[in-house]
């Protein structure tokens, strides 16, 4: 028997014992994975903020990048996963800022929450374009990140004017009518910024009054709150 295969045998391994591989290090293994893959999404957000998804080729996104392009193969697959990741990434920062602010007083908060749109679109013009026309053709991922913003739009401001999420189906769907509006209306505002962020913000606002107007005359159930109501 060979001396190493005798050390095994005078040693046999127990519940608890430390593995050959060590736990440890695939730990770091996996958190610099995940470091990286989040290094390469900032960088992607940066190249992508002004320029749309045809506009850069992998090897474009590489050379800019400074990384060998097998490195976003490796993590994403494809350029398409690739701004499918960094598209998710700065929205999710985007839906986390609507669903904060519960401390605010509702008007506050739905300004917050409309300024804080407009600003991500302002920022990030070619990843908006694309959430809001549906991606790359007909592209079924990005429609669902474009339905979960919208999605969270909808509770934010149904919060605010009803106190619960919940809803009936006139008052969701005039919700999302407005939101849908709001859409087209930044769109143009990006592409034509003849307003000042803060005037569009208060001209968004004005109009989600009438929304909330027309809710209440088809559905007596959810009444417009005091802010959108017309004086007397």
């Amino acid at each position: 028997m060979k001396t190493s295969q005798q050390r095994e045998t005078a040693r046999p391994r127990t519940l608890g014992s430390p593995q050959p591989s060590g736990t440890g290090g695939q730990v770091r293994g996996t958190q610099r994975s995940a470091t990286r893959r989040a290094e390469l999404i900032a960088i992607g957000r940066r190249l992508f903020a002004d320029t749309s998804y045809d506009a850069l080729s992998m090897d474009d996104i590489a050379r800019q990048a400074q990384v060998a392009k097998g490195l976003i193969y490796y993590y994403f697959r494809s350029k398409r996963g690739y701004y499918l990741a960094i598209i998710e990434d700065s929205v999710a920062d985007l839906i986390a800022f609507a669903a904060s602010g519960h401390e605010l007083p509702a008007v506050e908060r739905v300004h917050r929450t409309v300024d804080g749109y407009l600003r991500y679109a302002e920022h990030n013009q070619a990843a908006y374009r694309t959430i809001v026309s549906g991606g790359v053709g007909f592209d079924t991922e990005v429609q669902a990140v474009r339905d979960g913003v919208r999605e969270a739009i909808v509770a934010t401001i149904a919060e605010g004017a009803y106190g619960r999420t919940a809803v009936t189906a006139p008052a969701r769907m005039g919700l999302i009518a407005w939101v849908c509006g709001v859409e087209g209306a930044t769109l143009d505002w990006i592409a034509r910024p003849e307003l000042s962020r803060d005037t569009m913000r208060d001209l968004l606002v004005k109009t989600l009054g009438g929304a909330l107007r027309a809710i209440e005359e088809l559905d007596p159930t959810h009444p417009a709150p005091p802010p959108a109501r017309r004086p007397v």
